[in-house]
């Protein structure tokens, strides 16, 4: 049975070799994981799951490749989330999707934050069952602000993916994954767009010779070789890369994580955080520890200084609470919104630009994208070869 998965890890270009393989049979014959619950000699999935991780994968960047080939492998495997309130799984188990004509979706009303929030603690006190369709209770297929799988125009999704890119929050438990670096590139555009804001100076030992001086002191010296060597050249640009995980960003992770990879080479002074949606009162480094290890945004505004180049990568599509309105966050309740850590950043960081995955053409349909051009001071570029030696060309000025 393990040797398919073993090949099936192999084939999600997971680094794992033979001798991790027999160290997984080897703790497996010796015990280390025990039977499930349900009395048969089968061994517990869960125990076999973390068993086989932490003796398959040995760099935590490939565990959500992991994830995704075990899960493919042992089909059925589902993780769920706690909740402060539970709302019962079966619930929410999507049974269809209701499609509305344009003249009925305009006929929905959107609701006030406040009257949002406020219904919703109502709606949760008062329901005691499921509910399919109609536009009042907690429910799928219908047209209510509160549930998933069905159509308003803005509400609180609560578990699922959404389809309309309108939620105001999101009640769940989000899991994110971190940016690839290691990614291949399939082409060289995106680092011969970025080479425009690169900066050399010498800086080090003497490494590299230095030619034209060479040969005017040779010259003077009556024909006697004098050589002459310099420190090698390296670009000094320094950028603080901020980048938008999870969400609607999954639509655009190939592209992002080949500009990630390109920056990371291109760049030796960088630094990168992550944050979800709108930049707000913390940022994070690993999304598996993302509530763990939080970095205070003031600490990382006072931590760098002027030199940095300030790069936002992400697709500013969300509901525009999410950028006006304190407690606007879909995950937590933010003291304050997000447009104020925006004008802090960039007031920190003169020389700052937005660059969107998001098709150029959508903007003018996305209210949130307008409202974080406006913030940024128009320093929106979408992430195409053009769009990326434009931002780079603004940046060096």
């Amino acid at each position: 049975m393990l040797i398919p998965f073993f090949y099936n890890l192999r084939a999600a270009k997971l680094p794992v070799s033979v001798k991790e393989y027999l160290t997984l049979l080897e703790a497996l014959k010796l015990g280390v994981v025990g039977p499930a619950d349900d009395g048969s000699q089968a061994y517990s999935l869960d125990d076999f799951y973390y068993l086989s991780r932490i003796t398959l994968v040995k760099d935590e960047k490939h565990f959500d490749k992991f994830d995704r080939a075990f899960a493919a492998y042992f089909k059925g495997v589902e993780m769920l989330a706690d909740f402060t309130k539970e709302i019962p799984l079966d619930w929410l188990r999507q049974m269809l999707e209701r499609e509305l004509t344009p003249e009925q979706k305009a006929a929905i009303e959107k609701m006030g934050w406040d009257e949002l929030m406020e219904t919703l603690k109502k709606r949760l006190e008062e329901q005691n069952e499921r509910h399919e369709g109609g536009s009042k209770w907690i429910g799928t297929g219908g047209t209510s602000p509160f549930g998933q799988g069905g159509y308003n125009p803005q509400g609180v999704r609560i578990g699922g993916s959404g389809k309309n890119k309108s939620a105001v929050k999101v009640w769940e438990q989000r899991g994110y994954k971190d940016y690839d670096d290691s990614q291949e590139l399939g082409t060289r555009n995106i680092k011969v767009a970025l080479r425009r804001l690169r900066k050399f100076a010498r800086e080090g030992h003497e490494l590299e010779l230095d030619l034209p001086d060479t040969i005017r002191s040779t010259a003077a010296n009556a024909g006697y070789l004098d050589i002459k060597m310099i420190p090698e050249r390296h670009n000094n640009v320094k950028v603080l890369l901020l980048m938008d995980v999870g969400g609607t960003m999954d639509e655009h992770i190939a592209r992002v994580e080949e500009l990630f990879s390109a920056t990371t080479t291109e760049f030796k002074h960088l630094e990168f955080y992550y944050f979800h949606n709108c930049v707000y009162d913390f940022m994070w480094k690993n999304n598996r520890r993302r509530f763990a290890e939080k970095f205070d945004t003031w600490d990382i505004i006072r931590k760098y200084n002027k030199d940095y180049k300030l790069i936002f990568v992400g697709d500013a599509t969300m509901s525009p609470y999410e950028i006006l309105q304190p407690g606007g966050s879909v995950e937590y309740n933010n003291e304050e919104a997000g447009a104020e850590w925006l004008q802090r950043l960039t007031h920190a960081f003169p020389r700052f630009a937005w660059i969107n995955p998001e098709p150029q053409g959508v903007w003018q349909y996305r209210q949130s994208i307008s409202v974080i051009q406006q913030l940024v001071s128009q320093r929106m570029y979408p992430l195409t070869l053009r769009g990326l030696e434009e931002a780079m060309r603004m940046l060096t000025k």
